[in-house]
């Protein structure tokens, strides 16, 4: 469990700094402001389908 957090944090937080970044670069600020908004979507969405949490769902990504 404290692995998800773990990995998590490191994607919230990474995109947060890609964010960041992005905008100082000489080139490829386009895909790196792509990519951390695509690591911080990432790490939400995988927190948001672990089974057991606030919204009670046994299997969040089957029926």
């Amino acid at each position: 469990m404290i692995l998800h957090y773990i990995v998590f944090g490191i994607l919230f937080l990474g995109g947060f700094v890609l964010l960041g970044i992005a905008p100082g670069l000489p080139a490829w600020q386009g895909p790196v402001f792509v990519a951390g908004i695509l690591a911080i979507s990432l790490a939400l969405a995988y927190m948001m389908r672990e089974p057991g949490g606030a919204t009670k769902r046994s299997r969040s990504w089957e029926n």
